[in-house]
């Protein structure tokens, strides 16, 4: 018996990034073909709000469940584990900047006994999505403020070993999700390097040519994991 297509709920930042994943699924012929793809603003704040406001749009208006939910955009990259160009995959989604500095060093949300600091996607299919991109694969950390110097990049990867891309959504677009308990993937496509801030050694249109890219191969990776599961 065939599976059924997973119903997919994309959520970028910016219109820019929309399109970019819209060609992509326009490629493979999904445009309306059981993904939605939607902006929800820039930072994890506006990601949360957006992601949330989607999410109730699809079950209370259209009466329509997402099997899935994306955050999915352009991000720096921690080299060399994702160099520009590349794409990442989050093996967990982590809010990387929500905490306190203490004397001893910066304490997680999580640490401070006040929620959590982490999602983890679905190991096996993200670990698949990763693997079906020809992806990175580790940690992906959201910050509200984008890392402009050498000594906070390697700060953040001392504190998260591993990591392989920086956003500013992903946290907030998985907090919704957990919220209707929906499963969440993060997929960025590198536009710069993770530390000091050289805006003319960016590469955001090669980097939306990534994520087109990797929504074009997609929807083959999901439904190859939906039959696994027999969904």
């Amino acid at each position: 018996m065939r599976a059924r297509r997973r119903r997919v709920l994309v959520l970028t930042a910016v219109d820019a990034e929309r399109d970019a994943v819209m060609a992509g699924l326009s490629a493979a012929g999904r445009v309306a073909g059981g993904f939605e793809v939607v902006t929800v603003g820039a930072g994890p704040a506006a990601a949360a709000a957006g992601a949330m406001y989607a999410l109730m749009n699809a079950l209370a208006v259209d009466h329509v469940r997402p099997d899935l939910v994306v955050s999915a955009g352009i991000g720096g990259g921690f080299a060399p584990a994702a160099p520009v160009g590349s794409l990442a995959v989050a093996e967990s989604i982590v809010a990387a900047d929500l905490g306190a500095q203490t004397a001893e060093g910066f304490a997680s949300v999580a640490e401070l006994g006040f929620g959590r600091s982490e999602h983890r996607p679905p190991a096996r299919l993200s670990r698949a999505v990763a693997d079906g991109l020809a992806a990175a694969y580790g940690p992906v950390l959201t910050v509200g403020t984008v890392t402009g110097t050498a000594s906070r990049a390697t700060e953040l990867a001392d504190r998260h070993p591993g990591a392989v891309a920086e956003s500013m959504e992903g946290f907030g677009v998985a907090e919704a999700a957990a919220l209707v308990a929906l499963p969440v993937l993060e997929i960025r496509a590198i536009s710069n390097a993770v530390g000091p801030r050289d805006r003319a050694a960016w590469r955001i249109g090669e980097a939306l040519a990534a994520l087109t890219a990797a929504f074009g191969k997609l929807p083959a990776v999901l439904e190859v994991e939906a039959a696994h599961d027999g969904t």
